[in-house]
């Protein structure tokens, strides 16, 4: 079981087809895209040690003789891109870009290695929760390896659309997590041993493990309005 911000609905991934997950971290999209099709899936990321233990999670999933496909993990940078021109139907980066300086020459590798009529799914933190995590805590941004920029969506969709690609759709998602990572940012020095971020957070395990009605469905009707993520989907001219 794991916390997925992109919707793999939308990406409709054939037996075949190839998809990179730029940023991987601990595999999360990765290992979800390939126990849903027989894939050719390669997670990409600059951290060892998740990689390692995205590795390792999927060996915890057991895989039916006949699985197709592959899920594979390298190390690398968006930056520069070890694969062709034209090599991916699937590209996923989230939550990523709002960690990277000059995000904009993942996007133009983004765009190189995405096949004419490709899909691009993209999320990072919405503006107005990711605005309040900056106002109640310098630390949650100025830590190594933390948070670089806010983003505004539309300023986002322009500059991927410059790049040839379609807007196609947009969601929100995870609007339950925005009141823990506020209650984070304001307790931020004792965060851990804090009762409410605790308990909270137990909440939230709950929620992952079980999916109850209650609070999924109260997800669900709160994205739009509090969702922490905006998700974005776009295909390649």
């Amino acid at each position: 079981m794991s916390l997925e911000t992109i919707d793999f609905d939308r990406l409709n991934i054939r037996p075949g087809d190839r998809l990179l997950d730029l940023g991987c971290g601990e595999g999360r999209h990765s290992i979800s895209a390939y126990l849903l099709a027989d894939a050719e899936i390669v997670g990409l990321d600059l951290g060892l040690d998740d990689l390692r233990t995205a590795k390792n999670r999927l060996q915890d999933f057991p895989m039916p003789a006949n699985k197709g496909g592959y899920c594979a993990f390298l190390q690398g940078t968006g930056h520069q891109l070890p694969f062709a021109d034209d090599t991916f139907e699937h590209v996923i980066c989230s939550e990523v870009l709002e960690h990277i300086p000059n995000y904009t020459s993942f996007l133009g590798e983004i765009q190189r290695v995405l096949k004419p009529g490709g899909l691009f799914a993209v999320s990072v933190p919405r503006y107005f929760p990711e605005w309040v995590c900056w106002q109640l805590s310098d630390a949650y941004h100025e830590v190594e390896g933390g948070h670089v920029r806010i983003f505004r969506a539309s300023e986002l969709k322009r500059r991927i659309q410059s790049l040839g690609m379609k807007f196609l759709a947009r969601h929100w998602a995870h609007s339950l997590h925005v009141p823990y990572w506020w209650l984070r940012c304001l307790f931020w020095n004792n965060a851990d041993n804090n009762f409410w971020v605790r308990h909270y957070h137990r909440l939230l395990v709950w929620d992952l493990m079980h999916r109850p009605w209650l609070t999924q469905t109260l997800d669900r009707l709160l994205n739009p309005f509090l969702g922490k993520s905006v998700v974005m989907y776009f295909r390649l001219s």
